[in-house]
């Protein structure tokens, strides 16, 4: 009896000890998957490391008539070029405003088609993610590079290893102020503007009808940052800047 109750207690150690292992793993590849800076596989940038004023203004989702053309006049007004992460399945749905953001000469990038975080995906469901919505931007008139945004910044094995095999960097961010709930205008504005630095890659949520707050702060916060001396620049060209 003796015996039998040592070795029930040293197999119940060694199952503890394995879900503990186990559990940690699974844990260090959640960080990973949600990290800005490091992936297993290919370029990922959060930001660029320079010196130069610049910084890169990104729009995530849409498009969408709630937002696009209020965000590109905007922008027009302040004669500012962005780069637009696009969701496959909202472009498919307006592709008149992504004509319109390709008209306009900003840089359009993939969002993925269906917005679905790409974690324990296969090759074949990313690969189809991301053709898709590159044939829907290419539909757009826009003939530049096609950066790719996971979406919610999610990512792990499938996705770096597909974008690693094509020559494709990962684009993150390091400002992000609407990101959490939905801040006040004021907040949006304060926000990026104390975290924003030269090589910034900042992140707004502008296009659907819930994110007004955000679309009112896009003219404030370029004005502001103009006046620390920043220049916007695309993504592409925030990247080719980095040391």
């Amino acid at each position: 009896m003796f015996l039998r109750s040592r070795r029930v207690r040293r197999w119940v150690l060694v199952v503890v000890i394995v879900l503990v292992v186990l559990a940690g793993g699974w844990y260090a590849l959640l960080g990973v998957a949600k990290s800005r800076t490091f992936q297993f596989f290919g370029d990922i940038a959060s930001r660029a490391d320079t010196a130069e004023p610049v910084v890169a203004l990104t729009f995530d989702d849409g498009p969408d008539p709630a937002g696009t053309e209020a965000i590109l006049d905007v922008l027009r007004q302040r004669q500012v070029p962005a780069t637009f992460f696009l969701i496959g399945r909202d472009l498919a749905a307006h592709p008149e405003l992504g004509r319109a953001i390709a008209a306009a000469g900003h840089e359009i990038g993939n969002h993925s088609f269906s917005h679905e975080r790409m974690i324990g995906v296969t090759p074949g469901w990313v690969a189809d993610e991301v053709e898709a919505t590159d044939a829907l931007i290419r539909a757009t008139g826009y003939q530049g590079a096609i950066h790719f945004r996971p979406p919610n910044g999610k990512k792990l094995f499938a996705l770096p290893h597909y974008l690693a095999e094509h020559g494709r960097t990962t684009v993150t961010w390091d400002v992000e102020p609407d990101s959490a709930g939905t801040p006040g205008t004021d907040r949006i504005v304060e926000d990026t503007v104390a975290q924003a630095r030269p090589g910034s890659i900042i992140l707004l949520h502008a296009m659907y009808p819930g994110r007004d707050a955000t679309r009112r702060a896009i003219g404030p916060i370029i004005d502001r940052l103009k006046q620390r001396g920043l220049r916007f620049v695309t993504v592409t060209q925030l990247l080719a800047v980095r040391r």
